[in-house]
Formats: structure tokens, C-alpha cells, sequence
């Protein structure tokens, strides 16, 4: 029994020293960055040193919904916000349907072809992917020059300096970005799924389709609402990087997502101290949004993410 106890404990420990490189990489990256709330407590001017003189409390935080100049753009950069995020949310079913059909093509240098093509722009910065954007749809691009040749319009269409769907556009590029890397998930969900279901369904003279809908689809729903779910919680997430290259003065009203709204508080107009307030505020409606998906799971599902 002390043998066994001993080997027990020496798995453990190995065990532990495999998983603590990455509890160092999140506790330097993840929690060590907490410290800097304590500048949403202080009025800081950068860059001379914090001190108890300049501490203010919960100013930062009143200001918010005291000035009804901020709270009129904080309500507009939170519509932005939920625009995109809520885009994201109800068209996160296409990464999941270009999986099955990828799945179906039968000619593996084909489907090689087209899964290296569709994920190979998760690679790409965002600064390139608008560096194609800029070259491609700018008021002298390849589609304005070809359109104007072929004399179907007489003035370019300015398609980045417009605000009109500018949430669709962004959406469209996200897509193009992320769709194929999104769809690896659910290809290793795929090649899951037991084969002898298939060949029962297609003894009994099921369909193609008929084997998509009835097997497929509903084997890989499950890794479907995880994702869908782990969306959920990071809604007012959306990154910084797509909408700060695309952003420019004839659609910022429209592309300021959160996000990229604390940047500009801090890096702008230097109100460090009020943007470190808004991504705390952030951070706690993470938490409850992650609380409450996490309910809704074990609650639908049986099964809890946390």
C-alpha cells in the first residue's frame, strides 16, 4: 500500500510540473496585469508616479453615468458592441455547416486545397488583411477601376469611408478571417462520429443529406453549444485590432467598439484613469455573463463549463 501511495503521489507530481509552465505563463500574463486597477482609483497623469495624494476613489466610476456626454458615448460604443458581438453570436452556426460540407468532398487534394486556403487567413495580421481591403475596395481600387471601365458607374463607391453597414461589413471580414480555423474544431468533432452510424443509415437507404441531417449535425451540436456558450461570455469582448485599422472619421461612429474605446480614451485623449474604470466594469460583466451561460448549460445540457 505504500508503494502504491508513493507512485500515486510521484504521477501526481509529475503530473504538476507538466501543468506548471502554463500556470506561470497565465499567473505573469492573466492575473500580475490586475494590479493595474489600482489606476482607476487615482486621478494618474502619466508619467509621474502614483501617490495617496491623488487618490479619488470612486470618481472614475461616478463620472460614467454622471455626464450625460459620456454616458451618450459610452451607450453608442456599447450599441457598436452588441451590434458586432450579437452578428457574431447569430451567424456562429456558419463555421460549423462549411465543416460539414467540407467534410463531404470526397477528393483529398481538393478538400486539402480548400481547407489550407480558408484557414490560412487566421494567420494573417489585421493590418495586411486592410492592407487587401484598402487595395481592393479603396475610391481607386481594383473593383472601383473595373467598374468604372466597364461604365457600370461614373463615381467610385467609397466602400471603407462609408458608415452605412458598416456592421455587416466588419462581420463579412471577420468571417473571412476566422470561418476555417473556426471550422477545425468541428472537423475533429467529425471524425468522432462512429462510421458504423453511417453505414447502418446508408444500408437502410439514407440519403446524403439525409446522413447530414440526422447524424452529423446533431453529433457535433453539443461542441456547437460549448462554443456557442463560451461566445456568450466574452459578448462584450471584441478585440481592438480589425476595428482600429478599419476605423477613419467618416464611419468611427459606427466601428468604436468598446474595446477600441478604452484604447482611445487611454492612448488619445489620455484618461487612463476612466478607461482602466470601464474595462474593470467590463471585466465583472464578463464574469456574469460566464456565471450565467454556465447555469443556462448545466441547466440545458446537465453538464456545467466551469
Amino acid at each position: 500500500m505504500k508503494f502504491i501511495k508513493t507512485a500515486k503521489q510521484k504521477n501526481a507530481m509529475k503530473d504538476f510540473l507538466m501543468v506548471l509552465p502554463f500556470l506561470l505563463l497565465i499567473a505573469v500574463f492573466s492575473y500580475y496585469p490586475l494590479y493595474g486597477w489600482v489606476y482607476a482609483f487615482f486621478d494618474y497623469k502619466p508619467p509621474f508616479p502614483l501617490s495617496w495624494e491623488k487618490f479619488v476613489g470612486f470618481k472614475w466610476f461616478i463620472s460614467m453615468v454622471e455626464n450625460p456626454v459620456k454616458v451618450k458615448k459610452l451607450v453608442q460604443v456599447l450599441t457598436n458592441t452588441f451590434a458586432m458581438s450579437g452578428l457574431s453570436l447569430a451567424f456562429s452556426w456558419f463555421p460549423m455547416i462549411f465543416a460539414v460540407f467540407l467534410n463531404e468532398i470526397h477528393s483529398v487534394p481538393f478538400k486539402k486545397f480548400v481547407q489550407t486556403v480558408t484557414t490560412l487567413p487566421n494567420f494573417i495580421s489585421w493590418v495586411l488583411v486592410y492592407s487587401i481591403a484598402f487595395s481592393v475596395f479603396n475610391s481607386t481600387g481594383a473593383v472601383n477601376s473595373v467598374l468604372m471601365n466597364m461604365g457600370i458607374i461614373d463615381e467610385p463607391i467609397m466602400f471603407l469611408q462609408s458608415s452605412s453597414h458598416v456592421w455587416f461589413k466588419q462581420w463579412v471580414w471577420l468571417t473571412w478571417k476566422n470561418a476555417g480555423w473556426a471550422a477545425i474544431m468541428y472537423i475533429a468533432a467529425i471524425t468522432g462520429i462512429d462510421e458504423s452510424l453511417m453505414e447502418a443509415a446508408k444500408i437502410d437507404g439514407a440519403s446524403r443529406m439525409q446522413c447530414i441531417w440526422h447524424i452529423t449535425i446533431p453529433s457535433i451540436l453539443p461542441t456547437y453549444f460549448v462554443l456557442v456558450m463560451l461566445n456568450l461570455a466574452n459578448f462584450l469582448s471584441n478585440g481592438m485590432e480589425q476595428y482600429f485599422v478599419f476605423a477613419n472619421s467618416f464611419n468611427k461612429s459606427k466601428i468604436e467598439v468598446l474595446d477600441l474605446y478604452v484604447y482611445n480614451l487611454a492612448m488619445g485623449s489620455g484618461g487612463y484613469s476612466l478607461s482602466t474604470a470601464i474595462s474593470i466594469l467590463k471585466t465583472f460583466v464578463s464574469i456574469m455573463l460566464l456565471c450565467i451561460t454556465n447555469w443556462v448549460s448545466k441547466k440545458i445540457r446537465g453538464e456545467s463549463l466551469i
